[in-house]
């Protein structure tokens, strides 16, 4: 009797923790119609993009803004300064709805009071923000998978060039996968500085996700591959040139800034109240 007080009494471990908060995080996830609806988005972007947008040549003649089916998911090369705003518009754009999805999970957390009943019980403030960057994550890599289906749909419907090295096209999609994890450890931590202030968390989630930061960066340093120490840096860097290493940065810059948002997040966490 003794021994089974001890152990209904005995403190969670870290794994412990964490699993029984992806639990619930997962579940509400499954259960957020905007999660569906996201999806659903990511898989219309690219029908959009390749089949109602277009330029003028120099003859005045409209002709479609690309003649790739694949450059709708990445960039042709490297690209860390503007120089085609086309070049922009790929799958990146994922990583934006990704960032909403994580404002809503914190915001609703404080305006509801949840996140209070949270810390003040057995919640760790790490646990919380490695939750909310895992639940982050995976909304993005969903989002990653219907954008391709939407992209190969469209590509067909618009008869686009399918043309492609198949390698490059694989490094660079595994590229973009991996860098949801960085993506979303920084939108917890811009969330957790901004979680009060709903309508400037979602506004911070579309200024870096639009790459102004790093667009800004590159405009001043000039097209160099050291951007790829900045988060949208590696997003860029795969392209659809990528190679063996292409995923090996990203994971490797991913993983550097999940750590740096992550402590950093924890930290005001522990400094701040949870009101």
């Amino acid at each position: 009797m003794e021994k089974n007080n001890q152990l209904q009494f005995e403190t969670p471990t870290f794994t412990q923790r964490l699993k029984g908060m992806l639990g619930v995080d997962f579940y509400r996830l499954f259960h957020t119609p905007l999660f569906y609806i996201f999806l659903a988005i990511a898989a219309i972007i690219p029908a959009m993009i390749l089949g109602m947008t277009s330029i003028e040549n120099a003859e005045g003649v409209a002709q479609p803004l690309y003649d790739n089916t694949w450059q709708v998911i990445a960039a042709d090369s490297p690209l860390y300064a503007v120089n085609d705003i086309a070049e922009y518009a790929n799958m990146n754009m994922v990583y934006i709805f990704g960032g909403i999805m994580v404002s809503i999970f914190i915001g609703h957390d404080y305006k509801s009071g949840y996140v209070k009943q949270l810390f003040t019980t057995h919640a760790k403030k790490q646990d919380y923000m490695l939750s909310k960057t895992a639940i982050g994550a995976f909304s993005m890599a969903c989002m990653c998978g219907t954008y391709l289906l939407g992209t190969v749909v469209a590509g067909a419907f618009v008869q686009a060039s399918f043309s492609v090295s198949i390698p490059s096209l694989l490094f660079a999609l595994l590229g973009k996968v991996i860098m949801s994890l960085g993506w979303a450890s920084l939108y917890a931590f811009l969330n957790i500085i901004f979680r009060k202030y709903f309508g400037i968390s979602i506004a911070s989630c579309f200024f870096f996700g639009t790459g102004l930061f790093i667009v800004g960066v590159g405009a001043i340093v000039g097209n160099t591959p050291m951007l790829n120490v900045f988060l949208y840096g590696s997003s860029v860097y795969a392209c659809l040139s990528a190679n063996v290493w292409t995923p090996l940065v990203c994971l490797a810059v991913s993983l550097a800034w999940t750590g740096i948002y992550n402590v950093l997040g924890t930290y005001i966490l522990e400094k701040s109240d949870v009101y």
